[in-house]
């Protein structure tokens, strides 16, 4: 378990020019942040199915094959908690690597809700990720960043663009069982 605490430190830019108001006294102060991994897997998916797909529930077999993949410890999901409130979910992947000889871990979804952000709920999550890995003797994480903020924020945390890697993706169409010939 993981208890982070709120960074109370302001700066410069933390402050509106025009009003001299603390940017960060506009959200409501946190309590300490706790992360641990989830007990039960409905809430954080209802988290991560309103911010990342709309609100779409994810289709029962993967939430089975997800469900499955935790029980095996494939994977984890993270719950970042305050005041019994659910902040934020980081998704943990275990993976073999051939040409490192072991294991090494993917950070498959990190999101914080949009009113915890900035208030150490993301670094939180990181932390206690970091925690689990060095627990299963994994020393290299990677994260995939989708847009600047993301880039940001990891790279804020010492992770770093992968010389001479890409990431290169195709979409492949779903075959229905149903759609096969009978042999």
């Amino acid at each position: 378990m993981y208890v982070g605490e709120r960074d109370t430190r302001t700066s410069d830019r933390d402050r509106h020019s025009s009003s001299g108001q603390d940017r960060r006294q506009r959200h409501r102060a946190l309590s300490p942040v706790e992360v641990t991994p989830a007990t039960g897997l409905a809430e954080p998916l209802n988290l991560l199915e309103e911010a990342l797909r709309d609100g779409d529930p994810v289709p029962a077999d993967f939430a089975g094959r997800l469900r499955k993949a935790v029980e095996a410890g494939d994977v984890e999901v993270l719950a970042a908690r305050a005041e019994n409130r659910i902040l934020g979910v980081a998704i943990l992947a275990y993976r073999l690597n051939v040409s490192a000889g072991g294991l090494f871990a993917s950070i498959e979804d990190l999101h914080v809700r949009p009113e915890a952000r900035r208030q150490g709920v993301g670094h939180a999550l990181l932390a206690a990720a970091h925690e689990r890995c060095a627990k299963h003797n994994i020393s290299y994480v990677e994260a995939q960043a989708e847009d600047g903020a993301a880039e940001t924020f990891y790279s804020a945390l010492g992770y770093e663009p992968e010389a001479g890697v890409r990431v290169l993706s195709r979409s492949l169409p779903i075959i229905d069982d149903q759609d096969l010939p009978e042999t």
